[in-house]
Formats: C-alpha cells, sequence, structure tokens
C-alpha cells in the first residue's frame, strides 16, 4: 500500500526531528533509522538547522559516541559541552566540530522494546540542558514511537488481507475471510492516531465493503464510522460486550450506535441489521 513502507518511516523522523525543535526551542536537530538485523547501527539521515552536510550519511554505531550510548542503552542522554565530554566516547569529533555543536541530547526511539531510530537536538554554545528541555526531546521521540508502531500495524494488517474473490459470493467462504479482514482494520483505525494513515487505513476498508457492491451501484445509507466499527463486529457474531472490548467502548455505547445504524437501515434485529448493511455495500 503506498505511503505505508518502511521507506517512508524517514518521512516520520522528519517530522520527529521538527517536533523536536518545535518543543525544545533547540536550532540543531538530526537523527535516522536504525539499520533492521544485524549489530544496531544508525545512519544520520535527515537533518534540521544544520548549516553543513558533516553529519549527513554518518554511521553511528552502538555504544559509540552520544548517539550510540543512547543507542546502546535505550536511553536518552545529553552532554553539555560534546567536544571535551567524559561521559562519552568520540569517534565522530570531527563532523560535530563541523557543525559547531557544543550541547547536545540523543533520544532513542524505542517501539517494542526495540530502538528503531535516534533523535538528536543541538545548540553551538555551551548551555546545560535542563530536565525540562530533554523531557520535551523525550515527548518528540515518543510521539514518533507512536507513528512508528501506527505504520507498523498498518503494514500487518494490509500484509494479512486475503484476496478479494473476483466473483463476488457473499455466502462462499472466501468472504468470511473479507470479513473478518475487514472487522480487524476497523479495529485497528479506532487506536491509529495519525490522521493521513488513519485515512488511508480508511478507504482500504471502504474498499473491502464496496467488493460484493455491484458495479456502477452506492449506497443509498450513509453510517458513522464508529457505527460501521461496531456492525462490522457485530457481523461477526461478537456480542456487545465483545464488541465494547475490542473497540474500547462502553456496552452502553455499543447499543446506541447498533440503535442508530438499524434506524438507518431499517431493520429491528441485529441479523437484519447486518444483511441490510451487506446489501448497502457497506460490510463485505
Amino acid at each position: 500500500m503506498e505511503g505505508l513502507y518502511p521507506r517512508d518511516d524517514a518521512d516520520e523522523v522528519r517530522r520527529g526531528l521538527l517536533t523536536l525543535r518545535r518543543g525544545t526551542g533547540l536550532p540543531v536537530a538530526f537523527g535516522g533509522l536504525v539499520a533492521p538485523g544485524g549489530p544496531a547501527r544508525m545512519t544520520i539521515t535527515e537533518l534540521a538547522g544544520t548549516s553543513t552536510t558533516a553529519l549527513r550519511g554518518l554511521a553511528i554505531h552502538a555504544g559509540a559516541g552520544l548517539g550510540g550510548k543512547a543507542l546502546a542503552l535505550g536511553l536518552p542522554l545529553r552532554v553539555d559541552d560534546y567536544p571535551v565530554a567524559r561521559s562519552i566516547s568520540h569517534e565522530y569529533d570531527a563532523p560535530v566540530s563541523a557543525e559547531g555543536l557544543r550541547s547536545v541530547v540523543a533520544v532513542p526511539v524505542v517501539v517494542r522494546r526495540e530502538v528503531r531510530a535516534v533523535l538528536y537536538g543541538a545548540v553551538r554554545q555551551r548551555l546545560p540542558l535542563g530536565d525540562r528541555l530533554v523531557a520535551a526531546a523525550v515527548d518528540a521521540g515518543r510521539d514518533l514511537e507512536r507513528r512508528l508502531a501506527d505504520r507498523d500495524a498498518a503494514r500487518t494488517a494490509l500484509a494479512a488481507l486475503p484476496a478479494v474473490p473476483s466473483r463476488p459470493d457473499p455466502a462462499g467462504p472466501e468472504w468470511e475471510q473479507v470479513r473478518r479482514a475487514h472487522a480487524e482494520l476497523r479495529g485497528l483505525l479506532t487506536r491509529i492516531t495519525d490522521p493521513e494513515l488513519r485515512d488511508r487505513l480508511d478507504a482500504v476498508a471502504d474498499r473491502l465493503a464496496g467488493a460484493a457492491r455491484r458495479p456502477g451501484s452506492t449506497a443509498a445509507v450513509a453510517l458513522s464510522p464508529r457505527e460501521t466499527d461496531v456492525l462490522a463486529c457485530v457481523a461477526l457474531g461478537c456480542t456487545n460486550a465483545d464488541v465494547a472490548g475490542q473497540l474500547g467502548l462502553r456496552p452502553e455505547t455499543v447499543k446506541s450506535y447498533l440503535r442508530s445504524a438499524m434506524r438507518k437501515l431499517g431493520a429491528h434485529t441485529r441479523l437484519e441489521v447486518v444483511v441490510a448493511a451487506r446489501r448497502a455495500g457497506l460490510l463485505p
């Protein structure tokens, strides 16, 4: 699915750097993704506020320098005067000096106990980096962590999607797989925090829902996203309590959405509303 592949994680790192600069007020930010597999190593690919290209393409090995130590420990670290800091090794003094950096903070981005990226913020003066500033940098890292986790979940869900049968037979066994995939996607949408990613996954779910619709026809009834989420779970035989648990809602709220969908579709029972939704192309 376009926009969901790992290469686009670099776009998220760039957004993370902007968030870090806004949150901390630091003029310089840079970072990159950790290479998957093999020895822990990340490459600085994204720069913001730099005046040279000295840092671009720099390979940071676990334990080396400030970022490498943050990568190895999985903890945010700071130095108030990089060239003379005794708490780190100095393999990267030349490019750091070329950029004129003095005080630096490095934040590892940890997704499911794995460091996926490192974000740096820096200033060209010797300036003590206080706890509040470091906390803002950590917040930027956590925001990036959530967005990378969202993309991971989306990739996993899309990779597991079954092939939609070329000849729609809603009673056939293939459609049960499509329906389960649709319900899982709808459930995932409730947890996605990235609005752009959520919109893309919503479009995929809509295509699954309309796969059995006759060519040229359109749904005559519009359900809200939450009504669709609830119906997708009900269509799999879930109780209201099951639906509430999956979608993070109260059972009373589930009942409310279900009643609203029934009213819109002119149905009086759970079975009737599912059948009506499928006929309208709102569910696969």
